[in-house]
């Protein structure tokens, strides 16, 4: 293989690594509150913008999260099960 060649395909490999690693760290940016928000808007209801969620560990279970989020328009308590879709119930 001519050090040319050789070269070239390493900066190939190189960019493609990079660009892998970028989309990974793109992906990995998106918060709870934010996959919460867009889990109950899939479900009808509305959210304008989500401002936080906490966890609740009294009501949560290793197979049963429940998170309290909140929106600039609406509070929700939200109860995951795996391939399940959520429980929402809108706080006062």
């Amino acid at each position: 293989m001519t050090n040319g060649r050789w070269i070239f395909l390493s900066a190939l490999a190189l960019i493609g690594a990079l660009t892998v690693g970028r989309a990974a760290a793109q992906g990995a940016a998106e918060t709870v509150q934010d996959m919460l928000a867009a889990q109950i808007r899939t479900q009808g209801f509305t959210c304008d913008k989500a401002l936080g969620a906490t966890k609740d560990a009294a009501r949560s279970r290793a197979d049963h999260a429940v998170w309290v989020l909140r929106c600039s328009n609406a509070s929700y308590r939200v109860s995951r099960a795996p391939d399940m879709a959520a429980k929402v119930e809108p706080l006062p």
